[in-house]
């Protein structure tokens, strides 16, 4: 049983009406969330969106009793990452929308994360400061300096408690080495170096040095006319810091081992699974066309989402996934349409929760959907500000695909398109989840937990 934690505000370029209060609200285009990320704890969560911003949201537990146990996230800091650019050699706009964020392993009392828009990628210091320090020898209290004639005695300065503020600043910029638009982030497990990818090319970069990148992977043709594929996202092993992963818009999986060649063009493993004729269509291609790639927390499995599954494949077998979840199979019959209407290029990403036995992604109609891969079980849940009240369970959903609608199903004719849910993430250790609709962020909880 899910219940909300709470909903956040966020976004939309029109006029919206608060259900609850009556009251009206105007939303903007900049602020819809891009990208959504836990840190390593899960206590801090952060959000990125298409005006370059990062809010940063802390958990506050209020009842640690396993029974009752809940908490809270409360905005923790907002920083603007990006800004928007030109690019005057190619007279293109550089937008500031955040693509992707993952955090960095915490090592002091600082946290680090990496934020990317489509060309540059930042590496932010995020700190505390509740002391401040008073009764400087050279100047005065309020910044001026005084005459160094007047000083007849050696203070000592102290430092004195304050209100706490959260300051977050660039550590380092890392810039000027994608001529694509990079579509991920991964950091290594040496915690020293981290992985872009754009649509032709990946990137090893050192977490200290920003001046240059090594080019592992390059997948781009001499002549562009017979580019047939392009990289749809990255991954480093959770524990093998020589092993990554990136998938293509075939539908394919590449594993590649860094010591075998300094260029990873040729991979260790190639996972595909062969077409069902039965099923072969104009939008085969489309619809395979790989969005997002995870490995387990334990290294073992590797998920992949595509437009209509979800599928598990074990690394030590390459020919076929060994589970596969169909997520929305009733918009088979609706693929012309979702073509004519984009829709069919939305990119869902998905998420292993803390022991990989529950994977999750999103859908539309703010619909997401859970696997529970040990049971065979799922359930479809609805992110909503309706069923969103606190402590109110969670209702599963169905989706009627033809013939007679039960009461509680909904028609799959009626499902709102431009209503979904495109970004995920499960907290690391509980069973809280954090879901991005267009103009909201949702975060609930395990009522069991």
């Amino acid at each position: 049983f899910w219940i909300p934690l709470c909903c956040i505000l966020k976004c939309k370029n029109n006029i919206t009406e608060d259900l609850n209060s009556g009251l009206v609200f105007l939303f903007f285009t900049a602020d819809i969330i891009s990208t959504v990320e836990f840190n390593h704890t899960g206590e801090l969560l952060a959000t990125g969106d298409k005006g370059g911003r990062v809010v940063i949201f802390q958990q506050e537990i209020e009842n640690k009793n396993p029974p009752q146990f809940q908490s809270e996230y409360n905005v923790y800091s907002t920083f603007q990452s990006h800004e928007p650019e030109f690019d005057y050699l190619k007279s293109l706009e550089i937008e500031e929308k955040i693509n992707k964020i993952r955090w960095l392993p915490q090592k002091n009392a600082a946290q680090f994360l990496l934020s990317t828009n489509d060309k540059t990628i930042k590496l932010w210091k995020i700190s505390e400061r509740d002391k401040r320090p008073e009764g400087y020898n050279l100047k005065e209290d309020d910044g001026r300096y005084k005459d160094p004639n007047t000083i007849t005695s050696l203070r000592v300065p102290v430092l004195i408690p304050m209100d706490l503020m959260v300051e977050a600043s660039p550590r380092r910029v890392f810039a000027n080495a994608h001529t694509y638009h990079i579509n991920s982030i991964s950091v290594n497990s040496d915690n020293e170096t981290y992985l872009s990818a754009d649509d032709l090319r990946i990137n090893l970069w050192h977490l200290e040095i920003t001046d240059r990148s090594f080019n592992i992977v390059d997948i781009k043709p001499a002549n562009m006319e017979e580019l047939t594929e392009v990289i749809t996202a990255a991954e480093f092993h959770p524990h093998q810091c020589n092993t990554f992963v990136y998938s293509s818009s075939k539908g394919t999986i590449r594993l590649c081992d860094m010591r075998a060649s300094a260029l990873c063009d040729k991979h260790s493993k190639l996972f595909e699974e062969p077409e069902d004729p039965s099923n072969r269509s104009f939008f085969s291609e489309i619809i395979s066309s790989i969005s997002d790639v995870k490995f387990s927390h334990n290294g073992r499995y590797m998920m992949t989402r595509d437009y209509l599954s979800i599928k598990i494949w074990d690394l030590n077998m390459e020919n076929r996934p060994v589970e596969t979840y169909q997520v929305h199979e009733y918009l088979r019959s609706k693929l012309c349409s979702l073509y004519e209407n984009d829709c069919i290029f939305d990119k869902f990403e998905c998420c292993w929760n803390g022991n990989d036995s529950v994977v999750m992604t999103g859908s539309y109609n703010n619909f997401f959907r859970m696997f529970d891969r040990g049971h065979r079980r799922d359930v479809t849940l609805e992110a909503s500000r309706e069923n969103s009240k606190p402590m109110q369970i969670l209702k599963p959903r169905k989706v009627c695909a033809g013939g007679k609608r039960k009461k509680d199903e909904i028609s799959v004719d009626s499902l709102d398109f431009n209503k979904k849910i495109l970004h995920t993430a499960w907290h690391p250790q509980d069973n809280i989840i954090a879901v991005a609709t267009t103009n909201n962020l949702y975060i609930f909880q395990d009522k069991v937990n």
